[in-house]
Parts: C-alpha cells; sequence; structure tokens
C-alpha cells in the first residue's frame, strides 16, 4: 500500500511540474517584449480598428506629407487620434513610411499608394501594459497589414526592442518632453 501511494505522488508531482512548467511558458510568452502571441493577436486588432477609422487600407486618409529620415523613410504623413481597439480606446499615432527612387514629397501627396512602403504605429494602451515606455504599444506593418520583421525574424509589434540600444523605444526615448512622441509634448 505504501508502494502504490509512494507512485500515486510521484505521477502527481511529475503533473505539478509538467503543468507548471506548461504555466511557465505561457507566462513567458506573455512577457515577451515583442513579437508574441499576445502582441500579434492585438495587432492584428489594431489593424482591423485602424482599417475601420479609415488609417490605412485604401481610400485612406492621409495628412501633409513631409521629409522624414531612417528608419521611417525619405518622406512621411503622420496622423494622430483617439481609436477604440479590444475594447479599450488609446491614443493612435499613424506614420506612413514612403521611400523609392525619385521620391519627393509632392509625389508622394499626388500618389501615395505608388510610395508606400510600411505603417508604422504607436497604440497608448492601459496603464500596467509597459509602464516604463508610456504604455505604448509599438507595431510595423506593410501597407497590406502583414507584421513587418526584423532581420532576425521577430516580428515587429509589441514593446518593439525593448531594453535594447536600437529600435522604436531606444530611439523614441529620446523624444522631447519624455512622452516618447517627436512631433509634440502633449503626452507627458
Amino acid at each position: 500500500m505504501i508502494k502504490r501511494n509512494t507512485g500515486v505522488l510521484a505521477i502527481a508531482a511529475v503533473a505539478a511540474l509538467l503543468a507548471g512548467g506548461a504555466i511557465h511558458t505561457a507566462a513567458a510568452q506573455e512577457q515577451q517584449p515583442f513579437g508574441g502571441p499576445d502582441s500579434v493577436a492585438f495587432a492584428n486588432q489594431l489593424w482591423v480598428a485602424l482599417q475601420d477609422a479609415g488609417y490605412v487600407g485604401p481610400g485612406r486618409m492621409v495628412s501633409k506629407p513631409y521629409e522624414g529620415r531612417d528608419p521611417h523613410g525619405a518622406v512621411l504623413d503622420t496622423m494622430e487620434g483617439a481609436l477604440r481597439v479590444a475594447g479599450r480606446t488609446g491614443t493612435v499615432i499613424v506614420k506612413n513610411n514612403y521611400g523609392g527612387e525619385a521620391i519627393s514629397v509632392s509625389a508622394v501627396a499626388n500618389d501615395p499608394g505608388q510610395w508606400l512602403k510600411a505603417v508604422t504605429v504607436m497604440f497608448r494602451r492601459e496603464a500596467g501594459y509597459d509602464p516604463d515606455n508610456g504604455n505604448w504599444f509599438w507595431g510595423k506593418f506593410a501597407g497590406d497589414g502583414r507584421i513587418d520583421k526584423n532581420p532576425a525574424g521577430a516580428l515587429l509589434v509589441g514593446r518593439v526592442a525593448k531594453g535594447m540600444p536600437k529600435g522604436c523605444i531606444a530611439c523614441h526615448r529620446a523624444a522631447p518632453g519624455g512622452d516618447y512622441v517627436f512631433n509634440h509634448d502633449r503626452f507627458k
């Protein structure tokens, strides 16, 4: 009888370890700074909300193009507003990134679709999402909504490049006013 109880206890211990490992793996994925399943799922919901609001896709709004710089593009246009995504409303900043040979501000103004290379998005999430970095969710998409990847193959959505010397957060941390936004200081 003691041997059976020992066997049951051993099986229970193994099951608990396996369950704990599964829970730990799920928690690790949720804590992944960027490109993890939670970030991808939210990015896909974000893209749909952006389409519904007219920020991306065919017939999207386009603001006045202006000269840009790396890593975004030679010409940019930026829009900002409130957006509801997955039951939460937050500020969204959408930057259309244009490039190509012979590009100019006037060429983009006349035919933005011809020059669009990427859409980069900042969405201000709820308090506690990433308090060290203004609670911003970052995303880089192709014009058709596919999530872009970095050279290592990581999907560029979520807390992109958190803790790294280069990338979305590292660059935007240098924005005047401490709000991660270069165009103004409204989100201090």
